[in-house]
């Protein structure tokens, strides 16, 4: 059980429990279900910009389409392995991968006839800027209910090297400060670690909380639709308590595992802050949730709106005004190093071998950037006036559409 306060917060676990479960996300998860937000417009096909992940039997291709020969690697694919008991697990987890990790992109005619009416009502109003890939050929609309967030068979070393580059390069952490359980190292129970991060900054502290609440959030989602039952009849899909417990059971994990459960509290109180903070530019009688069906549209936009009331009204608001308070010039320096390291993460999204959990990951990274520039952004917000462009304040519907479901997850 994870009880109690949270660090660098006035909130406790107790409190957000009874205000999400009775309140909050039944009307959330009833908003996520309408047409608005349940499409996402998302670009699979970007490289990965880091490094060249066709070393192996890149899970990218996996994904989709079988494994072409040329990318096993040469050990296995030489005569001498050809039948060879890596070669034949090598192919079955690519056939895995190809059938757990594939996106269904497949929308009805009415959807794709609406989805362009989005795209001309968005770019012909005020209140929307379009993000540049979204023009791109290869991005598409994947429709997130088709596309449940679950077990990809997604897994070891590949997998571990996206965490291990998010953590390591971009949560402002010195090499020598070793991460607790960080694998294939001897460990001190995250001592050093712990002794480090108490040591930094407010700002710096809280980055590496929302990385690793969100990691905890997409393992916890994983576990909790795994497949438990593969045959060709059917698939079941439910929740796997071992593997729930091998990632955060406090014996298993040295103490470890709760710490990650926190974190993913600290991660709603920063997404349910930027909800409440950004009221005023939903609120305006120009902005709507366009999807051509006046009443549905007129519905969900009431439904929004309760839910930023509900939000605002929450008694124990994480305080944002301890983020960048400091010397003028230092905030800024830092605000922009923030801004950059987010970015990062974001990009390295594009290394994600599958594409479900890469679908996820990119949608979730800029759901949570959105909610930070948001935060950011609360002097403009205030500004906004009732009717007309809102000055200097933006959010497009991909942003709107990865904030509300990002906390949603």
């Amino acid at each position: 059980q994870v009880t109690g306060h949270l660090d660098d917060c006035t909130c406790d676990v107790e409190t957000i429990d009874a205000f999400n479960n009775y309140k909050l996300f039944p009307r959330l998860n009833e908003l996520l279900q309408s047409d608005y937000f349940r499409y996402y417009k998302v670009n699979l096909k970007k490289p990965c910009p880091f490094w060249d992940d066709n070393s192996h039997c890149g899970m990218r291709d996996c994904a989709v389409q079988p494994c072409p020969s040329d990318e096993v690697p040469d050990g296995i694919r030489s005569a001498s392995y050809k039948y060879s008991e890596e070669a034949n697990n090598l192919d079955e987890e690519c056939e895995e991968a190809k059938r757990l990790g594939a996106v269904d992109d497949s929308l009805s005619k009415e959807t794709r006839e609406a989805v362009l009416q989005w795209a001309r009502h968005d770019d012909s109003s005020d209140s929307f800027c379009e993000a540049d890939d979204i023009h791109s050929p290869e991005a598409e609309y994947v429709d997130l209910l088709l596309n449940p967030e679950r077990y990809t068979g997604y897994k070891g070393p590949d997998a571990w090297k996206i965490w291990n580059s998010i953590y390591e390069e971009n949560c402002f952490k010195p090499q020598n400060v070793k991460r607790p359980l960080a694998s294939g190292r001897g460990d001190d129970g995250g001592h050093m670690f712990y002794k480090w991060l108490k040591g930094v900054c407010v700002e710096k502290r809280a980055f590496y909380r929302l990385i690793s609440g969100l990691h905890a959030s997409i393992n916890i989602h994983l576990s909790a639709r795994y497949l438990l039952q593969d045959t060709w009849s059917e698939k079941k899909w439910g929740p796997n308590i071992t593997e729930f417990q091998q990632r955060f059971d406090e014996v298993i994990t040295r103490g470890e595992g709760p710490r990650r459960l926190k974190n993913l509290y600290f991660l709603y109180l920063i997404e349910l802050r930027a909800l409440s903070k950004v009221l005023p530019f939903f609120e305006r009688p120009g902005f709507q949730l366009y999807t051509g069906n006046e009443h549905q549209d007129a519905e969900m936009k009431h439904l929004l709106l309760e839910i930023l009331h509900l939000a605002k009204s929450f008694p124990l608001h994480f305080d944002e005004n301890s983020f960048f308070a400091g010397n003028k010039k230092e905030a800024a320096k830092l605000k922009e190093e923030f801004r950059l390291h987010f970015k990062n993460i974001s990009k390295i999204m594009d290394c994600v071998g599958c594409f479900k959990c890469r679908l996820w990951g990119k949608l979730q990274t800029q759901g949570l950037g959105t909610a930070l520039k948001i935060l950011f952004s609360e002097n403009l917000i205030e500004r906004i006036p009732e009717s007309g462009p809102s000055y200097g304040f933006q959010l497009t519907r991909q942003e709107i559409v990865a904030l509300f479901n990002a906390f949603g997850r």
